[in-house]
């Protein structure tokens, strides 16, 4: 596929948490990534508001186990520590393939639509391993991202059949992204096919419900022109990542 990466992305935990699992201040995480958290990740490799990222499968490479922790989280009504249990995904790694396209919504980027110079620098932030600093879900959870060829290599649930997921998040739809001033929440039902998961377009999820309003953050050239220069002179070496 046009502009398409892939990648492993692997780590010692993972927290895709069940927002629903949250109202008690406990933390147990869904079986499986989510489309977002898997856009996340893929955004540390390298985003500009100009493009916006499609994950179009992943591939669970190792089984899916499950580790509880005591924490001692902060209580946000009384700024001290609480008590609370949460539950993480235990030696994690996944292959993705994904693309990005040019963002149609935000016409204030048009002329930073470079398709050639995109791809190359998302190309060579991957094989540094991304821009920023991979979370698997949540900040303690560490993640690290390396190139690879999707497919290649033996997975746990190679032959296991079809493995229905129930009903989870697929994502968060912002206002810049669809063209409406509202965050809206999608749902959907995954079903895991011999390991991989094929992820629906968000625009093709037919569960979406309205969270709030929201107006999209508006860019010039003045403060994209200054991203660039500062992205140029990381490397040149004149910053140190």
């Amino acid at each position: 596929m046009r502009n398409s990466v892939e990648f492993v992305v692997y780590g010692d935990y993972a927290l895709f948490c069940d927002p629903l699992l949250k109202l008690g201040g406990e933390k147990c995480s869904y079986q499986v990534p989510t489309y977002n958290s898997i856009k996340g990740i893929t955004e540390s490799l390298y985003w500009k508001p100009t493009l916006i990222f499609v994950i179009d499968t992943i591939r669970i490479m190792k089984p899916i186990r499950m580790e509880s922790k005591g924490v001692r989280p902060i209580d946000y009504n009384t700024l001290k520590n609480t008590l609370a249990n949460y539950t993480y995904l235990k030696d994690v790694c996944y292959q993705v393939r994904a693309h990005f396209e040019f963002n149609m919504n935000r016409p204030d980027m048009a002329f930073d639509r470079n398709e050639g110079k995109h791809y190359s620098i998302l190309k060579r932030s991957l094989e540094m391993g991304g821009r920023r600093d991979i979370f698997l879900g949540t900040r303690e959870c560490q993640g690290y991202v390396e190139p690879c060829v999707f497919g290649e290599g033996k997975g746990f649930y190679d032959e296991y059949g079809d493995i229905h997921l129930g009903n989870m998040v697929h994502g968060i739809n912002y206002p810049d992204e669809t063209g409406r001033d509202q965050m809206e929440v999608r749902l959907w039902n995954p079903v895991m096919r011999n390991g991989v998961i094929t992820f629906p377009r968000p625009e093709e999820c037919t569960q979406v419900r309205t969270i709030s309003e929201m107006k999209p953050k508006h860019f010039d050239h003045t403060n994209v022109e200054s991203a660039d220069a500062l992205l140029a002179s990381w490397g040149e070496g004149g910053i140190e990542r």
